[in-house]
């Protein structure tokens, strides 16, 4: 097995401790206080620790090699999940139960600080695809890297269901701790030849910081990739619709078991998909399959509510998620060949930042306005009056509204950004980016 598949391996389980740790502390916290508030700002702590560390992480990754780096995520978590367990067992009675209690918080921002260190190897592997494999199936490894990352999708949440039954947050943390030693160990022993690319003699010395004003300045030096970037960050935008009224529009149609059910299901698409990009690549031309990509989803999103009908909704899911891994896969490669490998844990932690930030704002955005302007107007509204007779009234019609309007935005987008010059200008900087087999491309990998 060559080290790229080993890390791989690793990274599968770290995601699937440390994300499983997350869900379940939600699960966990809810069943604790019957608190919608507290989950609520769970999730919140989650998106904003990622948005504002990502900057901080993508700096340790250029700073270091990338197997210390993912050795010092695995220990931060093993540090923050040890003080998690030493909390639950010394737990005062009834600490856990009050919602706005400082004993629950300080618990929870120790348990998000664990997963959030976990971050890191998200930045370090796409990085680590750049150093190990050449230039020609890096697209192809990055399918690999999203099929990973659809397993520890759709293992996750039974996996924190069932440890949150069983034994609470004791049972999960304990099991998180043997995991996290277990890829910690593991990954010592993993041999990685980060031997890097020729650096000019004349070239300045990397400053040992964050340096944001640098990143930046690389970033601008390509053209079109800020485009993307921002690009991306608004698909993101549209996508925090999806994490906020999915699963109210699912369950509208169908029970909590199964909508549950049908979501596990679904989740086989990353995996599928994660395999196809493995065999078949991203083509000669990455930035043009993420942006066909984005224009087969966002039409799909124009039409897979268009009426009530629960297989509808579950194809154009699939779809979605079938997709995704591409549009992903897509953007690591462009970056991979046109960012400086020095530079690249910090563009990518820049990318992870603020597109990250996109989400959460849509999703505390999107919710007020479906429930006080979209399910009026489609539940005895103007909407209701004009196109209800064929698209359906009712509070789950005007959600289905907002996914319509969602889809129709991102499909004009898309096309917008497929006759721009940053597309012509990205395109070109990537068929022009050095070779492995150029100066300043990466040598071929050694063997295991």
């Amino acid at each position: 097995m060559t080290p790229f598949h080993q890390i791989l391996g690793n990274n599968l389980v770290a995601n699937i401790t440390n994300f499983t740790v997350w869900f379940a502390i939600t699960f966990w916290v809810y069943l604790e206080t019957h608190s919608v508030f507290a989950t609520g700002m769970i999730a919140g702590v989650y998106l904003v620790f990622t948005a504002g560390f990502g900057f901080w992480f993508g700096s340790i990754v250029d700073h270091n090699t990338k197997k210390v780096a993912m050795l010092g995520s695995s220990a931060v978590s093993l540090v923050f999940y040890g003080l998690s367990l030493a909390m639950v067992l010394l737990e005062p009675e009834g600490a856990f139960t009050d919602p706005y209690g400082p004993y629950l918080w300080a618990f929870v921002l120790l348990v998000m600080l664990g997963v959030i260190a976990g971050n890191i190897r998200s930045i370090a592997l796409p990085t680590l695809v750049t150093i190990l494999i050449p230039e020609d199936r890096r697209d192809k490894a990055n399918g690999l890297v999203g099929m990973v990352t659809g397993i520890g999708f759709l293992t996750t949440s039974v996996i924190s269901g069932f440890l949150v039954a069983w034994g609470g947050m004791l049972a999960t943390l304990v099991l998180a701790l043997a995991c996290t030693l277990l890829v910690f160990v593991h990954l010592s022993f993993v041999r990685i030849d980060e031997g890097r690319a020729p650096v000019s003699p004349d070239a300045p010395a990397e400053p040992k910081r964050v340096d944001i004003a640098g990143t930046i300045r690389v970033i601008a030096a390509v053209p079109g990739l800020f485009a993307l970037i921002f690009f991306a960050t608004f698909n993101n935008f549209l996508g925090g619709i999806f994490m906020a009224l999915l699963d109210a529009y699912g369950l509208s149609l169908v029970s909590v078991q199964v909508w549950g059910l049908l979501f596990g299901v679904l989740s086989t698409a990353f995996i599928v998909s994660g395999i196809i990009i493995s065999k078949t690549g991203l083509g000669k031309n990455p930035l043009r399959t993420l942006l066909l990509v984005n224009l087969i989803t966002w039409s799909v999103c124009c039409v897979f509510t268009i009426q009530s009908s629960i297989w509808l909704l579950a194809a154009g899911c699939f779809i979605w998620m079938l997709l995704g891994p591409y549009a992903e896969a897509a953007e690591h490669t462009t970056l991979q060949k046109v960012v400086p490998l020095e530079r690249q844990g910090r563009v990518f932690g820049f990318a992870q930042s603020v597109e990250q930030a996109a989400s959460p704002l849509t999703a505390f955005l999107i919710g007020p306005l479906t429930q006080f302007i979209f399910i009026p107007f489609m539940t005895d509204g103007a909407g209701a009056d004009a196109i209800g007779g064929w698209f359906g009234t009712g509070p789950e019609r005007g959600i289905a509204l907002v996914f319509t309007l969602a889809g129709f935005i991102g499909v004009l987008v898309t096309i917008i950004a497929f006759n721009s010059r940053y597309y012509r200008e990205l395109s070109a900087a990537y068929a022009n980016g050095p070779d492995d087999d150029e100066p300043g491309g990466m040598p071929e990998p050694s063997p295991a």
